[in-house]
C-alpha cells in the first residue's frame, strides 16, 4: 500500500473511533484533556506501524492495547495520588443571591467515576473494555495479553465491587 493509501486508511480509522477510544480513556482515568493526550499518542505510536496495526487480527484490540498500554506507562512517571480541583470542597457554594448551587450535588458521571475508583486498575480495565468499549472476551484476552478465563475473573470481581457501591445502588434508585 502506498503511503497516501495508508494515510486515507488511517486518517479513516481515527475519525469512526476518536471519540470512543478518548472515552475509553476518560473511564480509565484521565481528565478529558489528558484523554485527549494519550489517545493522541496511542494513535501516533499507531501510525508508526500502521501495517502491523494492519495484519493485526483484531484492529480494535490491537489500538486498544496500546491505548491500555500509553495510559499505564503514563501513569507509571508521575505522581497521581493528588489531583488539583477547580474549587475546594470547604468552599462556599453558593450563588450570587445566596442560593444554594445546585452543582454541588454529585451527577451520574461523577458517581460512575467513584465507582470505578473503587476497582483495580486490572479489574477497572476489564470493565471498560467490555462494557464501554465493547470488545468480546477473546477480544480482551488479545488486547490485554492475558488468558480468556482471566478476563472472566475480573470481570467478575469488578461486577461484584460495583454491585456492592452504595453509589451505584442510589443511581439505580435503590435507597
Amino acid at each position: 500500500m502506498d503511503q497516501d493509501g495508508r494515510d486515507a486508511e488511517f486518517s479513516e480509522y481515527v475519525a469512526a473511533r476518536w471519540g470512543r477510544l478518548v472515552r475509553a480513556a476518560v473511564l480509565l482515568g484521565c481528565s478529558p484533556t489528558e484523554a485527549e493526550d494519550v489517545v493522541q499518542t496511542t494513535l501516533t505510536k499507531c501510525l508508526v506501524s500502521w501495517a502491523k496495526v494492519r495484519r493485526a487480527d483484531d484492529r480494535d484490540a490491537y489500538v486498544h492495547r496500546v491505548l491500555i498500554n500509553t495510559f499505564t506507562s503514563g501513569r507509571r512517571r508521575r505522581w497521581t495520588r493528588e489531583r488539583p480541583v477547580a474549587t475546594l470542597p470547604e468552599a462556599d457554594h453558593t450563588d450570587h443571591t445566596g442560593a444554594a448551587d445546585d452543582t454541588t450535588t454529585y451527577d451520574d458521571a461523577d458517581a460512575i467515576a467513584r465507582s470505578l475508583e473503587r476497582l483495580t486498575p486490572e479489574q477497572r480495565t476489564a470493565v471498560v473494555l467490555r462494557y464501554y468499549s465493547h470488545l468480546t472476551e477473546r477480544q480482551m484476552a488479545a488486547a490485554l495479553g492475558i488468558a480468556p478465563g482471566t478476563v472472566k475473573s475480573r470481570l467478575s470481581r469488578a461486577l461484584k465491587i460495583l454491585a456492592a457501591d452504595p453509589t451505584l445502588s442510589d443511581l439505580r434508585g435503590a435507597r
